[in-house]
C-alpha cells in the first residue's frame, strides 16, 4: 500500500473532508475520531467506492498511549504515514472563569496542545529516517486572540501555535513540514459548529450565510487548500495561513481590536 494521510478528527466537516481529499489522490486516509462507528464507516464506505483507500479507527486521543498505539499500528499494518492532519478542537464551551475548573481547563490543553507534541514526538523520528513528511495542524482564532469564556480554548491554542512554530524551526530543516493553518470563520460542519449551535440555530445560519451564498466556508474547499500545502515545494513552504468566508472580517480588524 502506498502513502498514508492520517487524519486526527476524521468528522463530517474539515477532517472528513481532507481524508476524502488525499484519497482522491492515491492516498490510503487513516481517519481517525472518538465516537460514532456508523459515521465512520460511512465515510470509509463513500471513499471506497470512489476507488480510494481508507480505513476508520475510533481512538480517544486523550487517553494514555493512545495516539502513540494508533501511530504504530497504522505504520505496521497499513503504511508509512506521508501527511498527519491534526484537526483535533480544543472547545469545551464558552465558560467564566467561575465555571472553569482545573480539570476542565487541563482538558482543553490536552485536547489542543499536547496531542500536537505526542503526534510530533512518536511520528516526526520516523519521518526523519524516511527522508521527510508533513503535518498539517488545524487551529482558530482563538490561537492568536483570546476572549471571555475561552480561558481553556484560548490558552490551548495560543500554545498549539508556539508549539507550531518551535516544531517548524527545529525540523524544516529535516525536510518535515510543519503548518498551522488558522480558521478565522464558521465551518459548514453539522456535526461540530451544528453541534454546539444546535439544529434550530444552525438551519438559521444555514438560511443566512450558506445554502449557495458562500458566507460559510465549505470544508471541500478546505480540503484542497491543505492537500496543496502538503504538496508545496519547500522553496515556497507555508507555515501559517489563515482562512475565512470572503464575506467575514479578518481577526485583525474585528471591532473588538479597533475599540469601536
Amino acid at each position: 500500500m502506498g502513502d498514508v494521510c492520517l487524519v486526527i478528527g476524521a468528522g463530517a466537516g474539515i477532517g472528513g473532508h481532507v481524508g476524502k481529499r488525499f484519497a482522491a489522490d492515491g492516498y490510503h486516509a487513516a481517519l481517525c475520531r472518538r465516537s460514532d462507528q456508523d459515521g465512520l464507516d460511512r465515510m470509509v464506505a463513500e471513499i471506497e467506492e470512489k476507488g480510494g483507500s481508507a480505513s476508520g479507527h475510533l481512538v480517544n486521543a486523550i487517553a494514555e498511549n493512545a495516539l502513540e498505539e494508533l501511530i504504530a499500528d497504522v505504520e505496521t499494518h497499513i503504511g508509512p504515514i506521508k501527511t498527519v492532519v491534526y484537526n483535533l478542537g480544543a472547545q469545551i464551551g464558552n465558560r467564566a472563569l467561575s465555571d472553569t475548573g482545573l480539570k476542565v481547563f487541563e482538558r482543553g490543553w490536552r485536547m489542543g496542545t499536547q496531542g500536537v507534541f505526542r503526534i510530533a514526538s512518536t511520528l516526526f523520528p520516523l519521518m526523519e529516517q524516511r527522508g521527510g513528511g508533513t503535518m498539517l495542524v488545524t487551529s482558530a482564532t482563538s490561537a492568536v486572540r483570546g476572549n471571555a469564556g475561552q480561558h481553556s480554548h484560548a490558552a490551548a491554542m495560543g500554545g498549539r501555535r508556539m508549539l507550531c512554530q518551535s516544531l517548524n524551526a527545529e525540523f524544516a530543516a529535516k525536510n518535515i513540514h510543519v503548518a498551522h493553518i488558522l480558521i478565522d470563520s464558521g465551518v459548514n460542519a453539522p456535526d461540530t459548529l451544528g453541534k454546539m449551535m444546535g439544529e434550530e440555530n444552525f438551519e438559521k445560519l444555514l438560511d443566512a450565510k450558506g445554502r449557495g451564498k458562500d458566507g460559510l466556508m465549505e470544508p471541500s474547499a478546505i480540503a484542497d487548500t491543505y492537500y496543496h500545502i502538503a504538496h508545496q515545494h519547500r522553496s515556497a513552504w507555508t507555515f501559517e495561513l489563515d482562512m475565512r468566508a470572503f464575506s467575514d472580517i479578518a481577526w485583525w480588524n474585528h471591532p473588538l481590536n479597533l475599540n469601536i
